[in-house]
């Protein structure tokens, strides 16, 4: 049987201080960097909120924003349109709703438009610091590989990794696990000679 927790030292050790990809300053900067990585890639999100957030500059910037005008900025990241609007509203909602700042817990983040129980969970583990599992689909796929998680439904995955682990280090191991997926466990052409997991692994498919 595959244990979570071995698999987790071995990972944390090999990135022992995993961070988010997207680059921020504030829980709104992550809010609207978590709804343009929708299809896109971090690198692309962050070229695009590089100027982005020079020119709007406080959540009441997005809030007021010119919806043709915020969907010529964030054009690059694709769904432009759909991702434009439920920045603006977002943000209004936020000014409106919670008086400005970014909500801090599942229930209230997820009644923003473009923000799934995914994207909550990055901006609870990133932007305020809880021990939250996102699941992507690096940790989709990786996980299921390894033989910690057994579905691909994202809820279900979250709730076997959770089961498994220490409460302590969900939010490091979810990072960490990313970053594996990236550069290690390619969805096409996985690394498995350089892969530290390579003795816990289950996967029928993995190479030596």
């Amino acid at each position: 049987m595959v244990d979570a927790k071995e698999i987790a030292k071995l990972l944390l050790k090999k990135y022992p201080d995993p961070k988010v990809a997207l680059s921020y300053s504030s829980p709104f900067q992550l809010v609207i960097a978590t709804i343009l990585s929708a299809q896109c890639t971090d690198v692309r999100v962050n070229e695009v909120t590089t100027s982005l957030f020079k020119k709007y500059m406080s959540v009441n910037d997005f809030a007021r924003a010119d919806l043709r005008g915020l969907e010529r900025d964030i054009r690059p990241t694709g769904f432009y349109k759909n991702k434009a609007k439920a920045i603006r509203e977002s943000c209004r909602m936020i000014v409106k709703e919670f008086n400005g700042k970014v909500p801090d817990s599942m229930e209230e983040l997820r009644t923003l438009p473009g923000v799934g129980r995914k994207t909550a969970n990055v901006i609870l583990g990133s932007a305020f610091g809880k021990q939250t599992i996102a699941v992507d689909t690096h940790v989709l796929r990786v996980s299921n590989r390894l033989g910690i998680a057994h579905s691909k439904n994202p809820d279900k995955v979250e709730a076997e990794l959770v089961r498994q682990l220490p409460h302590g280090i969900l939010r490091s191991f979810n990072l960490a696990l990313i970053l594996h997926g990236r550069e290690t466990c390619k969805a096409r052409k996985p690394q498995c000679s350089e892969c530290v997991l390579y003795s816990e692994c289950e996967w029928e498919g993995k190479v030596s």
